[in-house]
């Protein structure tokens, strides 16, 4: 309270002087340090001194007490809470005619409690779909463990959208700067319209197999087995040592899952690793390449689609290889998460 009442000696001090609002507190932040009075009392203060106040003592209070943390409003405000979980403190000191301050204090030391907002994942599971995430995660550990070499001459890919330009996000535009320089400004931009698909297929060792779906073009059964005959053809000249063993991972998209890519598969004996409905986190493609050829064009302008592809098609030559080979090990560490969270996602989205 001492250093409290010192402060606003200065800032009537300084009042007197004729220094304004701003420069005040900046006297006061640079004389007090982490101890300063918050920006909006300094200024409170400022302005009472200026109309005139003497006294630097707060007013005496009248009406409620200044602690009511009973253990009754304790047990209101947890109610409500119970109730309704979105409120705010306002709300609750409304509702109950409790202060602000008080309701504040109950929240945090009395009820521990804090809020916190959703976690975003890709679809809120089912207790039947959480069971088949962890089965097969379980089964696929299961296989690595008796063959060590499981995943060697597994191919995984997918299909992805990349945009001829790509707000970057907020993360990536923070910026160093000292406290009294003024914060950092941008236009809220949305993606371009204009956007090419891009189909990859890789293995531990690295990018096998990428191309460009053309306009218009749709990715259904009948080029999905195109796309496959591209790959084996790949596999053929680049992997000729799993040529005749590779399995194939992709997810359950219905041009994947047809029955004419399934018999074509079939037909070539392609054995296929299974992948759980609504687990991007599950699928190399999701949590590793797309997200960092992604990150890398955000915020760059492309002058066509030609380029946009000719930029992807550089960053995918610049992933070294220990980097699928430590997306593969981390593929196998996912397997045992999921099967630990008893098949909920297990991170952030």
């Amino acid at each position: 309270m001492e250093r409290l009442l010192e402060q606003r000696y200065a800032i009537k001090f300084c009042v007197k002087l004729g220094k304004t609002g701003k420069e005040t507190h900046n006297v006061i932040k640079e004389a007090y340090g982490d101890a300063a009075m918050g920006r909006s009392g300094v200024f409170e203060w400022y302005k009472l001194f200026r109309e005139g106040r003497e006294r630097v003592e707060d007013d005496d209070r009248s009406g409620r007490p200044l602690t009511i943390k009973t253990n009754e409003n304790v047990s209101r405000v947890k109610n409500l809470l119970n109730c309704k979980k979105k409120f705010t403190v306002r709300m609750i000191a409304d509702d109950l005619s409790i202060p602000q301050t008080q309701v504040f204090e109950m929240v945090k030391e009395n009820l521990a409690m804090r809020k916190v907002c959703a976690k975003f994942v890709p679809r809120v599971l089912s207790e039947e779909q959480k069971a088949n995430r962890k089965a097969i995660c379980q089964d696929l550990f299961h296989h690595v463990n008796e063959e060590p070499d499981f995943l060697d001459n597994v191919v995984t890919g997918d299909e992805t959208w990349v945009f001829e330009y790509d707000p970057e996000s907020k993360r990536q535009s923070t910026e160093w700067h000292t406290p009294a320089s003024p914060c950092p400004k941008k236009a809220r931009m949305s993606k371009s319209k204009q956007k090419s698909m891009l189909i990859c297929f890789f293995d531990r060792h690295g990018v096998i197999h990428k191309e460009f779906v053309s306009p218009g073009q749709t990715v259904n059964a009948v080029f999905y087995v195109e796309v496959l005959t591209r790959l084996r053809k790949r596999i053929a000249r680049v992997r000729p040592a799993i040529v005749n063993n590779w399995r194939l991972h992709h997810d359950n998209a219905p041009s994947h899952t047809a029955f004419r890519v399934v018999e074509y598969l079939a037909q070539h004996k392609v054995a296929t690793l299974p992948q759980p409905p609504y687990s991007p986190d599950l699928a190399p493609p999701d949590f590793f390449l797309f997200p960092r050829v992604k990150s890398t064009l955000k915020g760059k302008h492309h002058a066509s689609v030609e380029a946009l592809q000719e930029a992807v098609t550089r960053e995918l030559n610049s992933i070294p290889v220990q980097a699928f080979l430590e997306a593969y090990k981390n593929w196998k560490t996912r397997w045992q998460q999921c099967v630990d969270a008893e098949g909920k996602f297990f991170e952030k989205f």
